[in-house]
């Protein structure tokens, strides 16, 4: 068994909000290739420690602010590497490349994972996706469906699962799809794959049950065949444990939601995984993980700070008096520097 090489690894946002990567010199693993900065962790190095060494010695930068973005074991032919990813948001210092390694600067959006090492990929979907994710919930009636769905995309939530049902109605997934369009937010279907051949979504969201009995060929060809007609079709999956998340990434998921966290009254016989078991399986993952049951608002940063790409709810966003704290933390950002 191949000897794990931990690496400490950094997406770096300016200002401005755009992202820096480097250049893999042509002589090394995976030479030529775009990549995160950063490098290994040393024996008796914390991974913070190895981080700010690695950056200051690559690009000349102090790093003053960082948290965790995505931790990543990923098995090549001839190694295998632990990547610990982790968003800096403040340094000191103009970035330059200290080892003669071209520099660029770009917006996420603007990622090619063809031009970066396998391994690097999961990172690139934790950066393009947010830290929350809103499940649509019950409504007493379309226009009430509506008013909730564009309120919190209103409030900046930027990703949002439809979840269709018997009363399906395909008129309120095409109103869904346009209002997602005019605040540029992400549309994911969780239903089958025929239905999401049939509307222009982003994605499709695989329940546990689809997870275990879909066909792996199947999924690729749907994603294939939806591709054609859009640049990227997110895949997720709903997962429950150790099993299933490996599932998840073995059929090619972009990110996973693991639960119940927390009780909840929609199903209290269920037992609860809790943050510390959360934080476990996720290390174990290679996608970003969303934590659902029981979150709330406050839920966010500790699932950030536990290795969660964000939080996954419904009432935590569907309900009125709960957007209205997320429409005051997006008030507080904005009139942040």
């Amino acid at each position: 068994m191949n000897k794990v090489v931990h690496v400490a690894a950094a997406a770096i946002f300016g200002a401005d909000g755009r992202l820096l990567i480097s250049k893999r010199p042509a002589h090394v693993h995976q030479g030529g290739l775009w990549e995160f900065p950063g490098g290994k962790v040393e024996p008796g190095e914390t991974v913070s420690e190895a981080l700010c060494r690695e950056l200051q010695e690559e690009l000349g930068i102090v790093t003053e602010q960082y948290s965790p973005l995505i931790r990543i074991p990923y098995s090549y032919p001839d190694k295998t590497v632990l990547l610990d990813v982790w968003r800096v948001i403040r340094f000191s210092g103009k970035p330059v490349g200290c080892e003669g390694q071209a520099l660029k600067w770009l917006d996420t959006q603007e990622l090619d994972a063809a031009a970066f090492p396998a391994a690097n990929r999961p990172i690139i979907d934790a950066l393009l996706l947010p830290d929350r994710y809103m499940i649509t919930g019950p409504s007493i009636d379309d226009a009430d469906y509506l008013n909730r769905f564009e309120r919190a995309l209103k409030a900046g939530i930027q990703m949002v699962q439809f979840r269709a049902n018997h009363s399906f109605q395909s008129a309120l997934l095409e109103k869904s799809i346009e209002l997602c369009r005019r605040y540029r937010a992400l549309l994911i279907l969780n239903d089958s794959l025929e239905l999401a051949s049939e509307f222009d979504v982003d994605g499709i969201h695989l329940t546990s049950k689809q997870l275990v009995s879909i066909e792996a060929d199947t999924l690729r060809a749907w994603r294939e065949t939806k591709e054609k007609k859009r640049n990227k079709v997110w895949i997720g999956a709903s997962c429950h444990n150790e099993a299933e998340l490996k599932r998840a990434t073995e059929l090619g998921a972009n990110y996973a939601s693991l639960s119940p966290i927390q009780k909840t009254g929609s199903h209290p016989d269920t037992a609860a995984l809790g943050m510390d078991r959360f934080r476990y399986l996720v290390d174990k993952a290679s996608i970003p993980v969303f934590a659902l049951g029981g979150m709330s608002m406050n839920s966010t940063e500790q699932v950030i700070q536990y290795g969660g790409q964000g939080i996954a709810a419904i009432s935590a966003f569907w309900e009125p008096h709960e957007l209205e704290k997320l429409s005051d933390a997006a008030c507080e950002d904005s009139s942040v520097g």
